[in-house]
């Protein structure tokens, strides 16, 4: 029977630098690796868990005036190279993946379109299994909510 360890660190940062202005910031340190196995190498990198991972996300939205409840929004996704499978025979590249957004939002309303992939990098994930499987190229998403 195989053992593995997971040891790392996680860092969550959320504010409101100024009125309407907001940010989230997230770090991830990961060391996933095989310790003990019959089969499989010591040391290989458990599958899909990249070293180092972050996001920076910032919205701005206006507080006073015509324009307000209109806001905007600009994010960073990075994701390091991870090995796929067991034992590591294949590594997925890392990537850096840039969002956008604009909305409005007043009361129980709020209308959205969200930019993913702004840069239409190829980027990929992968499956336990080893099998690469293509993002989603750049995408705009609508919503509409309402709250009652």
């Amino acid at each position: 029977m195989g053992e593995q360890r997971s040891r790392g660190i996680e860092l969550d940062v959320t504010g409101e630098i100024l009125p309407g202005w907001k940010i989230i910031a997230t770090y991830a340190y990961i060391d996933a690796v095989v310790t003990k196995d019959n089969s499989l190498p010591i040391g290989d990198r458990l599958p899909n868990v990249p070293y180092n991972s972050a996001s920076l996300w910032t919205t701005y939205q206006i507080q006073k005036g015509d324009w307000q409840g209109f806001g905007v929004g600009l994010g960073l996704v990075y994701v390091g190279d991870r090995a796929v499978p067991l034992p590591n025979t294949l590594e997925v590249p890392s990537y850096l993946r840039v969002d956008a957004s604009i909305f409005y939002r007043k009361s129980n309303f709020e209308a959205r379109l969200n930019f993913k992939n702004l840069s239409n990098i190829n980027y990929y994930d992968s499956t336990d299994f080893g099998t690469l499987v293509p993002q989603e190229p750049f995408t705009v998403i609508g919503r509409l909510s309402f709250q009652f």
